[in-house]
Formats: C-alpha cells, structure tokens, sequence
C-alpha cells in the first residue's frame, strides 16, 4: 500500500495520511494537541499499529500489550469528533464517536476521553464509555 496516496482514516477524506496522522505515526513528529493525538490514535486502530497505541498510552493506565492481531478484526468506518475542551496548558478531554464493524455487524464507540502533556508530549490517560 503506497501510504503516500492513501487518504487518512481521521478525516473525511480530504487529507492524505502522510500530511495527517502519518506525521506522527511514521513521522517522528509529536501530536501538538490532544484532538491530533486522540485523532492519530483512531488512525494507529485502523492500521493496527499497537506499537503507537503503547507509546501513546500514559504509563499509569497503559496495558502491557493490546494484541490487536488476536480476536475478530475489526474494520474501522469512521470517526466523529463531539467536543474537545483544553481544562489547562496539561489536560485535556476529547469527545468522539468512532464507527466500526466486526464480523460484519456495525457498531459505535462513543468516548470522553482524558489526555495529559508531559515533558511536551500528548498522552491518553483513560476515558468513559457513553
């Protein structure tokens, strides 16, 4: 798959992956805010990059694997973004539906998720199911 041309899952479409999300999984660039992490790691699911999901992933809450490959596949359709609200200059929350199926059967994740900024780096803490 050339990643040059390939559109980002994030977006609706009208961003390639190289001047989106793949700045920051292939790129070596740090999401600057915690829409663009929270977006990025919608697109690190998508690509089954469980590697970027860990290093993203604060250490107080992150798993030691997510073994992504193990299990139904999932097939991501879509992301939507409901809110996103800075609490201070290190905290943020990111409200998203994310659609997916399994198995063929549609489902919707729809989260409020928690980031935290350390050392300059975007990291997802947790979140709430709605």
């Amino acid at each position: 798959m050339d990643m040059k041309t390939v559109k980002c899952p994030c977006s609706d479409g009208s961003k390639k992956y190289t001047d989106c999300c793949g700045r920051y999984l292939d790129g070596g660039e740090t999401a600057p805010t915690a829409e663009a992490l929270m977006r990025s790691r919608y697109t690190a699911y998508t690509f089954g990059r469980e590697d970027y999901l860990l290093a993203t992933w604060h250490n107080s809450t992150r798993p030691a694997l997510l073994d992504l490959e193990s299990g139904p596949k999932s097939k991501w359709l879509g992301l939507e973004l409901k809110r996103y609200e800075r609490l201070d200059s290190d905290r943020a929350v990111v409200e998203f539906v994310a659609r997916y199926k399994i198995n063929g059967r549609a489902h919707r994740l729809h989260e409020v998720s928690r980031f935290v900024r350390e050392a300059q780096r975007w990291l997802y803490v947790n979140g709430d199911i709605i």
